[in-house]
């Protein structure tokens, strides 16, 4: 059973930093790209970074490229987002999975992690 799990978010102020964590089970971690995505209010879902298996590549959104650092650790299948700069403009719930642009576990979705971003 794939099992995504997301956590870290909460309420920040613009500039503020948040790192979020997304802890996996169910499929071997090691063997798959991995992403964060977000739905803001009103939006579609977005992808927002991208990590290679083995953690060498990365990629992100223009939106978010130079403040967020997308990064995982094999050994504890977990993923990580530190998010840096934020604007409120990031407001949105957070959800983790594995692939890209193509999701893998399109029907296994976590139940995501809220930031918002206000003063």
């Amino acid at each position: 059973q794939v099992q995504l799990v997301e956590s870290g978010g909460g309420l920040v102020q613009p500039g503020g930093s948040l790192r979020l964590s997304c802890a996996v089970s169910g499929f071997t971690f090691s063997s798959y790209a991995m992403s964060w995505y977000r739905q803001a209010p009103g939006k579609e879902r977005e992808l927002a970074a991208t990590i290679s298996s083995t953690g060498y590549n990365t990629n992100y959104a223009d939106s978010v490229k130079g403040r967020f650092t997308i990064s995982r650790d094999n050994a504890k299948n977990t993923m990580y987002l530190q998010m840096n700069s934020l604007k409120p403009e990031d407001t949105a719930v957070y959800y983790c999975n594995a692939g890209g642009q193509v999701v893998v576990f399109n029907r296994n979705w976590g139940q995501g992690t809220q930031v918002t971003v206000s003063s």
